[in-house]
């Protein structure tokens, strides 16, 4: 549950995180993620690399997401980038690469809405306008359990 409480509060803008534009802690995680990472074409070559090119694909495409587990995420993303997305948000690494394997995959889906990668599209604004649709379902409960 600390994770989710996390996240909303991160969202909800915590304290001394006010003076930026657009200061979000999550959307600076996921917007870092994609950039470290080249873009959605960059995690695509990752995920391709490390034996995970088809589930990714999955994410793109039109039909049903393939899941992924946090070890997965691990393994393709590195333990760096997970630590850095749990330390953007304040909370443990097992739980950042949990929220990882949760919802990345939803991500990239909303992102790639035509079925292919296009990176002429601006996905710090794709994150922005995806955000609340994403708490909405976090904070929803939608397959989170119960505490």
């Amino acid at each position: 549950m600390s994770l989710i409480n996390a996240i909303l509060s991160a969202i909800s803008g915590q304290p001394g995180a006010a003076g930026e534009a657009g200061a979000n802690p999550l959307q600076g995680a996921l917007s870092s993620l994609l950039a470290q990472n080249g873009g959605l074409q960059g995690l695509m070559g990752k995920f391709s690399q490390g034996g995970l090119g088809e589930v990714f694909s999955s994410w793109v495409g039109m039909g049903e997401n393939k899941a992924i587990s946090a070890d997965q995420i691990q393994k393709v993303l590195g333990l760096e980038e997970v630590m850095g997305l749990a330390s953007a948000l304040g909370v443990d690494p097992a739980e950042a690469g949990g929220f990882l394997s949760e919802y990345l995959p939803k991500i990239i889906d909303k992102l790639s809405p035509s079925g292919q990668v296009d990176d002429s599209v601006d996905h710090g604004a794709g994150l922005s306008a995806l955000l609340p649709a994403l708490l909405a379902h976090i904070g929803g409960g939608g397959t989170g359990k119960p505490s």
